[in-house]
């Protein structure tokens, strides 16, 4: 049974910092891209970034890019999160998504996510003062 676990998430002021993990199981981790996306209230999903199974291509939204990075430990079937500069519209309710490698690529990561199974009950983050 395929399951994520997202923890790490919590209340941070402006440009302070948070680092999201995400356990993972039930699937064979190392041969799946893995991705990070959020939702805030009222808008649609987002990709936020994500990482290839071997953490040799990444991708990251413009809106993060150079403030988030993101890293995995095959070894322990976990991803991360570190996330700098926090800004309060990064406030959001943030999900860890097994992606099929094949599935890997910039267009996938353009376009809207979709809600399957797999996700977990998300980490949220909150950017307040």
């Amino acid at each position: 049974q395929v399951q994520v676990v997202e923890s790490g998430g919590g209340l941070a002021q402006p440009g302070g910092s948070l680092r999201l993990s995400c356990a993972a199981s039930g699937f064979m981790f190392s041969r799946y891209a893995m991705g990070w996306a959020r939702q805030v209230p009222g808008k649609e999903l987002e990709w936020v970034s994500a990482l290839y199974s071997d953490g040799s291509d990444t991708y990251y939204a413009g809106s993060v890019r150079g403030r988030f990075t993101i890293s995995r430990d095959n070894a322990k079937n976990t991803v991360y999160l570190q996330m700098n500069s926090l800004r309060p519209e990064d406030t959001a309710l943030y999900y860890c998504v097994p992606v099929p490698e094949t599935y890997h690529r910039q267009a996938y990561y353009s376009a809207v996510p979709q809600r399957t199974d797999y996700w977990g009950q998300g980490t949220q983050v909150t950017v307040s003062s």
